[in-house]
Parts: C-alpha cells; structure tokens; sequence
C-alpha cells in the first residue's frame, strides 16, 4: 500500500520482544494444568471440548494485544519524498549616485532620485534567498546596509537616500572599490554590483577603470546604469526663495566609461532616459542574474504506531467485554 511505502522503525530493538511470543508459546503448551478445570457445572455437561473455543479465541485476543502493543513501542512510520527547489542566493550590492544632478527633473512626475528609490525597492521586493547591500556616494562613497536579508531594512535605508547626504560630486571609481569591498569575502559564487549614476566621474582619487578591473578579479560582475534624458534636462543649479533653482543644462553621461566597467567584468551598461525604462532594466537585470536552481530532498514522515496501537486496545477491549459476557471462563 502506499502509506506503506519508506516504512522504516524510529525504535527497532523493540521488535525483538515480539521472539517473546513464540516462547510463551512453548511454554504454555508444555505447561498445562492437570486438571480440567471449568468455572460452571453446564460447561462440564458439555463435554471435554466445551469452551476450547473461546479459549482459543482468547489465546488470539491476547497475542494481538501483546504483538500490537510492541509493535506501537517500535514507532513505525512512512516517508513520503518529495523535492524542496530553492534558488542559489546571489550577493548584490546597489550603488546608488547621490549627486545633486540626481535631482534633476527629466523623469516627470518625479525627479531622477525618487524614480530610482521606486524601482530599487521593487526589485528588493522581487527578492527571496539573495543577500543585498547598499552604497550611497556622491564625491565619497559610504556603505548605508552591510550584505543582509533582511529586506525591509534594505527598502527603509534605500527610502531614505537623499542628495545632500554627501559632498556633492560623483566618484565613480570610490563607489565601485567600496561596493567590492562589501563583496570580495561574501560567501557564494555570485557577486554583483548595479552601480546608478547620471554623470561623469569627476571627484575621488580612484580611478574608476580600475576600480573595475580589480573588482572583476574577485570574480564580481559588474551592471552599470546611466541614468538622463538626451539633450537638456531641468537640473538644479542653486537655491532661490522658493527652494531649488533649475536651469536646463546639457545631460552628460559618459557612457563609454560606464561601458567599458562593465564589459571587463562581464556585465552590461544599460541607459536609462525615463522612468519606465529604468523599471525595465532592472527586470532585465533581474533575469540575467538568475541562477539555476538546486534541489534539496526532505521527508515528511507519517507516524503509523497508532494503527498497532488501535489494534491492541482492540483486543484488550473484546477480551475485557468477553469476560464480562461470559463470566469466569473456562
């Protein structure tokens, strides 16, 4: 039967008092009393053979009791197999550019900052086994989330990334040695960085190439996003009296360095000029960076000893009422 099937025994020495059973056996039948003796003057009218029946019948209940009780001690139990498919978790460690142009106001309804902080937290959402991490910079980099997943903390720290936080400016290449940092002793094969930015490389004292270079060494891929309209876009250029002052200023991304970074360690550059394209990168990023999946067998045991169990309380009980029906029996 198929409850039966990996049937399997959590205390087996049990078993071995059911050998006590056929040396009762022996000893009953090599010990029986002289005499014949009957509980009621009709019984012995009968004849010798009155009540050998029940006798038998009893010697039945009581081997069932004794072989069901042993067997229930024994705890049998079945397993049914079946396959746990989990997703290798991958490290990713988002930088995220801070600069003050990241304020500008190309990605209508929003700026360029608050699309990103959406789409981000959506792809943390999408997250299941994956470790994340968090680098803000802007002329420096500083780690705001160590490797965790604990996403809800990611998303509250990613929430609460604004320009202004750092000295303005973009250091690319501070960005990437920081992300690498985070990354090079992660446990796991796969290290990814998805570095935003909507500029050029302008302040730090690495350089962003090899910055790169070094964090391909540690077998880190490396997906860069530059994020701007073509053309002009309305960026902020000073405070007036009623808060930031725009002025339209040329959109500069340079993109053959944000493509050479990642190309040397085996990744993409992606351009982003709005909001829904931005959205759509990180899908893309999301199904490039799926790992193949590993299965892990478990069995989830069913415990049995209650039908032996049933059984011999079964027999205890018939005995019990076959007593009380008939009397002292013969």
């Amino acid at each position: 039967m198929s409850f039966l099937a990996g049937l399997q025994f959590v205390s087996p020495w049990a078993l071995l008092l059911l050998l006590a059973l056929p040396v009762w056996w022996i000893w009953r039948r090599r010990h029986r009393p002289p005499a014949i003796v009957f509980s009621r003057v009709p019984v012995l009218e009968r004849g010798p053979r009155a009540g050998r029946g029940v006798t038998a019948f009893l010697f039945i209940l009581r081997n069932l009791l004794l072989a069901g009780a042993i067997i229930a001690l024994a705890r049998p139990r079945s397993g049914a197999r079946a396959e746990n498919v989990t997703s290798q978790g991958i490290n990713i460690v988002l930088a995220i550019d801070l600069s003050s142009s990241m304020l500008a106001q190309d990605f209508q309804p929003q700026n360029r900052i608050e699309v990103a902080k959406d789409v981000v937290k959506k792809f943390i959402a999408a997250r299941s086994s994956d470790r994340i991490g968090v680098v803000a910079f802007a002329a420096e980099a500083l780690t705001q989330v160590p490797l965790t997943t604990d996403y809800p903390v990611v998303s509250a720290a990613v929430d609460n990334l604004a320009p202004g936080q750092l000295e303005d400016g973009t250091a690319i290449g501070t960005a990437l040695a920081t992300a690498a940092n985070r990354l090079r002793t992660a446990p796991g094969r796969s290290k990814v960085i998805i570095l935003l930015t909507d500029g050029e490389n302008n302040r730090g004292a690495i350089d962003p190439r090899t910055a790169g270079k070094a964090a391909a060494a540690f077998g880190i891929k490396i997906y860069t996003v530059g994020v701007g309209t073509e053309g002009m876009a309305p960026v902020p250029v000073g405070r007036g009296l009623f808060g930031l002052r725009y002025e339209n200023r040329p959109v500069r991304i340079d993109e053959p360095l944000l493509t050479d970074i990642a190309n040397a360690s085996g990744g993409r550059y992606f351009r982003a000029r709005d909001a829904a394209a931005l959205q759509r990168i990180y899908e893309q990023i999301d199904q490039l960076e799926r790992e193949p999946v590993q299965t892990k067998s478990y069995v989830r045991f069913t415990e049995l000893f209650r039908w032996p169990l049933g059984i011999a309380l079964f027999a205890l009980t018939i005995e019990l009422l076959l007593g009380a029906w008939r009397g002292p029996l013969p």
